[in-house]
């Protein structure tokens, strides 16, 4: 069915194969991948299906999905087509929207376990590495486009990208595949097509191997990243404290290099949008040689940092319990709470009467362990040091008028006796997304 792989210089499809999920456009590299694995029995066997992005941004958006359509109607694979409203005032540029959009919705549908297969290939290696080297980014940005990398429940995986796009092109003229062109792709006026129509050619007619050489130099950037990488874990585990916090201590007796890198990796390990230049400008400025109680944060894209008696805490949000937010629970199985964080009850399968949990109001009193008078909440919040952003989250638990805890954090006198009397303990997790 196929001519020989010398003629078309696609790699052989993996032997054995995981389920994949193709991103699918219709232009000419998407199909050529689609195709490609379509070809493989094993990789239908294992679970093959593509799904197409409508973003609304072209007038021939509707046509393009109906091809799609028609296509994967031919090859007896399944297509799911997702309508995405990609955000034009976002201050990012429509391309970096269009963008943003298409890998939420591919990470909305991957499926646990799944590869999504993108058609990247090695001119747009070369390209993204161009691109990175002239807004002037280090090893990290310069490594460009990686070949797996983790999305979601499952991971992307870029097969082709060690391929030019001239194989592609053959592959798919030797086929006899029908394509779309995308009628943006013939303006330079996005950089990268500047890049693709003016530069990359005119170096082409000096240096013929131009894009093999920037796609070279991307992956050497890409394998000393990895090692920088692992040497970033380690002393990251050193420096956090929990899941989003550091210790601003431990951190500034790392080189200033070192503190640059572990701070974006911190960033990044906790799916957060990537942290600017300036925003480690600012870190070291005023945040990790800040007075032990100022409340010195630092914000961008909806995530920001905070500092706070010597930690660092990464949020992405301003989060709050809802103010009117009231539930009933047993402790039978863990609370999900609305701001992402969760309630359980370990040790016993239930609590003795189901409690009622709201966010706090204000005003409210506990009686602790061990005294005859109550005290105010806000008073002991502040005394055992839980951060103010915290102190919005925080769940409470009452029977009837009675409050019984604050999260895990401040627990009344009857329920201390009986979580004692069952072995049992409570643990509040807060959300961070």
């Amino acid at each position: 069915m196929n001519p020989p792989m010398a003629a078309v210089a696609l790699p052989p499809v993996p032997d054995a194969p995981l389920p994949v999920l193709v991103g699918f456009s219709g232009g000419l590299d998407s199909t050529v991948l689609l195709h490609w694995l379509a070809q493989s029995m094993p990789q239908r066997a294992a679970g093959l299906r593509a799904v197409h992005v409508h973003h609304g941004l072209q007038a021939d958006a509707d046509a393009w999905t109906g091809h799609c359509q028609a296509l994967c109607r031919a090859w007896h694979l399944p297509l799911d087509v997702v309508r995405v409203a990609v955000a034009r005032h976002s201050g990012e540029g429509l391309e970096a929207a269009a963008r943003q959009a298409r890998r939420d919705a591919f990470a909305q549908t991957l499926q646990p376990g799944e590869q999504l297969a993108l058609a990247h290939h090695r001119d747009d290696q070369a390209e993204t590495f161009l691109l990175r080297a002239l807004r002037g980014s280090g090893v990290d940005g310069l490594a460009a486009i990686r070949q797996r990398a983790p999305l979601a429940a499952g991971t992307v995986w870029r097969p082709l990208l060690q391929v030019p796009r001239a194989a592609l092109l053959a592959y798919a003229q030797a086929h006899g595949l029908d394509w779309i062109e995308d009628p943006s792709n013939a303006s330079d006026e996005a950089d990268r097509n500047f890049l693709r129509l003016r530069v990359l050619p005119l170096l082409k007619q000096r240096w013929p191997q131009a894009d093999a050489a920037f796609a070279r130099s991307a992956a050497l950037c890409a394998q000393s990243q990895r090692l920088l990488e692992e040497d970033d874990q380690h002393a990251l585990r050193r420096c956090t404290l929990a899941p989003g916090v550091m210790a601003s201590a431990r951190l500034l007796r790392q080189p200033p290099e070192r503190r640059a890198r572990l701070l974006r990796q911190w960033v990044r390990n906790c799916g957060l949008p990537p942290l600017p230049a300036s925003g480690v400008e600012a870190l070291e400025r005023d945040l990790l040689t800040a007075a032990h109680d100022a409340p010195a944060h630092y914000a961008w894209q909806g995530a920001h940092i905070r500092h706070w008696r010597g930690q660092l805490h990464l949020l992405s949000a301003t989060l709050a319990l809802p103010p009117h937010w009231s539930v009933h629970w047993d402790g039978q199985a863990p609370l999900a709470l609305p701001d992402g964080g969760q309630l359980a009850l370990l040790g016993a399968p239930r609590l003795a009467t189901a409690l009622q949990v709201s966010a706090r109001r204000g005003g409210e009193r506990i009686q602790l362990p061990g005294r005859s008078h109550s005290h105010a909440l806000k008073d002991l919040l502040q005394q055992h040091g839980l951060p103010p952003w915290q102190r919005r989250q925080l769940p409470l638990l009452f029977d009837g008028t009675q409050l019984m805890a604050a999260g895990d954090r401040i627990i009344a006198a009857p329920l201390q006796h009986w979580l004692d009397e069952h072995d049992a303990t409570l643990r509040w997790t807060p959300g961070t997304a």
